[in-house]
């Protein structure tokens, strides 16, 4: 079978979870179909970080257009390279496409939909279109996790349940069971000035949805309160939008002096980070599937998170759960985590035994026999 991909956000030079999740299905598509051809359809070039694995059945097709690439150059290529089956990883679909191409679309979250105010005005008017456009056309939609399923038929009550069906994503543990030169990892944590065990990690853009500011305000009274003055808050990632009033309030924290902004990190020192970490906090409103916390139970870090959407979903009984938005609540959860050492041991344990549950190939199975299924 003939089965085209759209890739275009392999060339972005922003990595994140939806590009992420694209590049690891791609490590296991073309070895588990050997009999199936694969067409990846990309602009330019490729991310360094996320050249797909090149397998004897994988086509690479770069399709250059000036505008509207997914209406024009992409339309035309799996149109002109007869496809039977497409799979679009982002919420996008092209309109003009031969009706003998089964099409199907994963939808990562609706997040806009929920949050409409944590999103710019532009974004927010291009997601919902093009979303809408990918539920109604699609022949099939994949959902990362239940919650977001739920939220396809809520906000698209026209849907059957049956069009639907949830797989969710894997996870690839090799970074984070990586060995490190002890020089290298002191050379990282001498970098941001820290400590081995001594600091709290959140990983993820800065954004309003992420909720940034109940972590920072938690921080604070965790603070003021344990009296663990060497204690730090590493908040690693880049800054996405609607970034500044975030900023603003790290900036003018009382702590500001023990909050390290790292920006955007490689590969290699965001494993260091989470491993040398005390905790993983994940304070996010909102997530289609929560990969940040399989990447802290997979380095071995015990994990606090918002008990919303997906997140208790992904993460079992591996996590610790405080109410969304409670910043009372999540400093309590901190200091009675950083003062029992026997439960942090014990949390490590079910984090482990949760992430048994997530694998890449799995998931990349799933996505095949989706793909093809009724065709």
């Amino acid at each position: 079978m003939k089965i085209a991909i759209q890739a275009a956000d392999l060339d972005s030079s922003r990595v994140d979870g939806t590009r992420v999740y694209l590049w690891n299905v791609l490590k296991f598509l073309g070895k588990i179909a050997k009999d199936d051809q694969f067409y990846i359809y990309h602009k330019n070039n490729f991310n360094s970080e996320l050249t797909p694995r090149k397998f004897s059945n994988y086509v690479i097709r770069r399709v250059k257009s000036p505008f509207l690439w997914t209406q024009t150059g992409f339309a035309f290529g799996i149109w002109r390279d007869k496809m039977e089956a497409l799979w679009m990883p982002m919420h996008n679909i092209p309109l003009l496409k031969s009706k003998k191409i089964k099409t199907t679309v994963t939808i990562h979250d609706l997040a806009f939909k929920l949050f409409p105010e944590t999103f710019p005005k532009n974004d927010l008017r291009r997601l919902n279109r093009l979303t809408d456009l990918a539920v109604k056309r699609s022949d099939k939609i994949i959902a990362v996790s239940y919650s977001t399923k739920r939220d396809i038929l809520k906000f698209y009550p026209q849907i059957k349940e049956e069009k639907i069906k949830v797989i969710y994503h894997g996870f690839d543990a090799t970074l984070f069971e990586k060995k490190f030169e002890d020089d290298l990892q002191k050379k990282i944590l001498r970098r941001w000035k820290l400590i081995d065990k001594k600091y709290l990690l959140y990983v993820g853009a800065i954004q309003p949805r992420k909720d940034l500011p109940t972590l920072v305000k938690a921080f604070e009274l965790f603070k003021k309160q344990s009296g663990k003055s060497e204690i730090k808050l590493v908040l690693a990632g880049g800054r996405a939008w609607r970034w500044r009033e975030t900023i603003e309030m790290i900036e003018n924290s009382s702590v500001r002096q023990d909050i390290v902004l790292t920006d955007k990190v490689g590969f290699d020192e965001l494993a260091i980070l989470y491993r040398n970490a005390l905790l993983f906090v994940f304070p996010s409103r909102y997530e289609g599937f929560g990969i940040p916390l399989l990447e802290a139970f997979s380095a071995g870090v015990p994990v606090i998170s918002a008990d919303n959407s997906s997140l208790r979903e992904v993460g079992g009984d591996g996590a610790e759960y405080f109410k969304s938005g409670d910043y009372l609540e999540l400093a309590e959860k901190i200091r009675r985590m950083v003062a029992d050492e026997k439960k942090r041991f014990m949390m490590i344990e079910r984090g482990l035994r949760q992430l048994k549950n997530f694998s890449w190939e799995k998931s990349a199975r799933e996505i095949l026999n989706y793909l093809k299924n009724d065709l």
